[in-house]
């Protein structure tokens, strides 16, 4: 059973599914659509051409879908923020639609923004993807399915974080992670993200395959090119190795670094999780 509160304004011209939550002084506006069975607590604003798909649970003071931050913005101008289902909003997060007519700002199924994360127009988050307090993604963005970033981060526009790759707390990222990695907070990749990997399931064969592809790309003192050749030699190789070539191959911003006195501990903690 649909539950709105008196307080709360809903647009005529909104959608709002079966068993919907709605709590005081939130607003839905025009040409929203809300999926069965969302939770919105209070205060919070649901701006137009949003749409939440079901299930998902939006926290005290939260703005999603809202006009961006952006000179190039005509009032007027149709663009769409979309979010899947099961995803968690939680309290005074921002998610704002894009500048440019019919694009779209995307958040994918099963994702955690946590308390006063900010999302920037045309951002595109992937499924199942956590991001921790204070963190600013901005315009443009793209984050790969399972990521996991920590608090207090700020992403620079333009830049790809791939998947189930791990970023530390802290840091200012201004070029592309590549998948599987773990940045760490000195800004530079310390190995793969071993937790994760085995969290998702991957076997031990696939484990090893992405640690071998890891180090020699950052950690051989190879040049790109010749690193990347080694790692399209390896026999055999499973597609996620061929994930992670393609992902450095598309880079326009280039690769976050490696740091050499970091990679003795991350590769051998890999080394260390793999015979456990």
């Amino acid at each position: 059973m649909t539950d709105i509160h008196p307080t709360a304004v809903i647009s005529p011209k909104a959608q709002i599914g079966t068993g919907v939550r709605i709590g005081p002084y939130s607003i839905v506006e025009d040409d929203c659509v809300i999926g069965d069975d969302c939770v919105i607590d209070s205060h919070v604003k649901i701006a137009r051409y949003t749409t939440l798909g079901p299930r998902c649970r939006v926290y005290l003071g939260a703005l999603v879908g809202e006009e961006p931050q952006d000179h190039r913005f005509t009032p007027g101008t149709v663009a769409w923020t979309t979010v899947g289902a099961d995803t968690t909003i939680r309290e005074y997060v921002t998610i704002h639609r894009s500048p440019f007519a019919e694009r779209y700002t995307r958040i994918g199924s099963g994702t955690l923004l946590m308390s006063f994360v900010h999302i920037g127009h045309d951002a595109q988050i992937g499924d199942r993807v956590t991001i921790a307090n204070q963190t600013a993604v901005s315009g443009h963005v793209i984050i790969e399915d399972q990521a996991v970033l920590s608090g207090y981060i700020l992403i620079h526009q333009f830049c790809r974080i791939g998947r189930l790759a791990m970023v530390g707390a802290r840091t200012i990222i201004r070029q592309d992670i590549p998948p599987f990695c773990m940045l760490a907070e000195n800004e530079c990749v310390c190995g793969p993200n071993v937790i994760g990997l085995r969290r998702a399931g991957f076997d031990s064969y696939t484990r090893s395959a992405i640690r071998r592809a890891i180090k020699t790309y950052f950690f051989r003192g190879l040049n790109a090119t010749n690193a990347l050749a080694e790692i399209e030699s390896m026999p055999m190789r499973p597609p996620e190795v061929d994930h992670f070539v393609e992902f450095i191959r598309k880079t326009e911003r280039g690769i976050m670094p490696g740091d050499p006195e970091l990679a003795a501990l991350g590769i051998r903690s890999a080394d260390a999780e793999e015979k456990d």
